[in-house]
């Protein structure tokens, strides 16, 4: 089994994509400022994901890994929303859409998350 069959890490990644897409059409001054930040942030979820895979023989560790994940989840929802706040991602429909692919991603990592929290296994620390 890898990291890249967990459904969570492959709508990570075209979710980075994506928003890495949608990146290079903002304007110049947001290009290296906000754009920077959310390309940073979307990519982070899903090298969270892996690194928190590489670890999953330490529950903890594994934890740790997912929880930075959501967070990055996080940052890039806030990110989406400065954007189209300032005006600086003026298509609402794509707005919408990243925003709710990466609202739905946050759901299944915290399920996720929940899921390796109660599993059997007990941590090895």
């Amino acid at each position: 089994m890898s990291y890249r069959t967990l459904q969570i890490w492959q709508e990570a990644k075209e979710l980075a994509l994506d928003i890495h897409s949608m990146t290079m059409s903002l304007p110049k001054f947001e290009l290296y400022e906000q754009g920077s930040q959310i390309r940073r942030s979307s990519k982070s979820i899903r090298s969270n994901i892996v690194e928190g895979y590489g670890r999953r023989k330490y529950k903890a560790d594994y934890l740790r890994f997912l929880n930075y994940a959501f967070a990055s989840c996080l940052e890039t929802e806030d990110h989406l929303e400065s954007l189209f706040e300032s005006k600086s991602l003026p298509d609402s429909k794509l707005f919408e859409s990243l925003l709710q692919r990466n609202q739905i991603l946050g759901k299944k990592l915290n399920r996720f998350i929940q899921t390796v929290e109660n599993s059997h296994n007990k941590p090895d620390n």
